[in-house]
């Protein structure tokens, strides 16, 4: 993988690098308060919505889906597509986190906080890894995450499915 940088890091997390994360999170999101409700979004933040809701008692767990269905002109400036998302009644006046694994250009997280608020809930979003080296918004952030990095990030659940081009099981000859 590349960037206009240059080649772009990765780094390959373990489920223990997982749980160290969500330990750095919940006392942070404990700080916070308590939560009406959790919107995971698609599919990053399914694993690490399920362990921070089963850490938080959070039992309403809610889902959203979103395409960015670009074409080579409009790039990053995309609109959001929302394939999935919940009733605006289950969120209206609701305290609502909102979780994902990364946040990289950001645009995801902050067009379902855009449509939570939109919606009459109180957002607050939430991420494993804040890259904000990537991020297209100089003025918005998560609320709360782990980690900063500057690296691609491959997640456990996502090693054996093949990441994007990246042959992570089948050893490379040496040169």
């Amino acid at each position: 993988m590349s960037s206009s940088r240059g080649p772009l890091r990765t780094e390959v997390l373990t489920w223990q690098d997982v749980d160290k994360l969500i330990d750095v999170l919940v006392p942070q999101l404990q700080i916070g308060g308590s939560y009406d409700a959790m919107m995971v979004i698609t599919r990053g933040g399914i694993i690490p919505g399920g362990l921070i809701a089963e850490a938080l008692h959070i039992r309403t767990v809610l889902t959203a889906s979103v395409d960015f269905p670009g074409t080579e002109r409009s790039g990053l400036m995309a609109w959001p597509a929302f394939l999935q998302f919940p009733d605006p009644e289950l969120l209206n006046g609701r305290k609502t986190l909102i979780v994902d694994d990364v946040w990289g250009s950001g645009r995801t997280s902050s067009a379902v906080r855009g449509r939570v608020e939109g919606a009459g809930g109180i957002p607050f979003n939430c991420v494993l890894h804040y890259n904000p080296y990537r991020s297209l918004f100089s003025k918005a952030k998560p609320d709360f995450f782990a980690a900063v990095t500057d690296a691609y990030i491959i997640f456990p659940w996502e090693v054996d499915r093949g990441v994007r081009g990246i042959d992570l099981l089948t050893p490379q000859p040496e040169s």
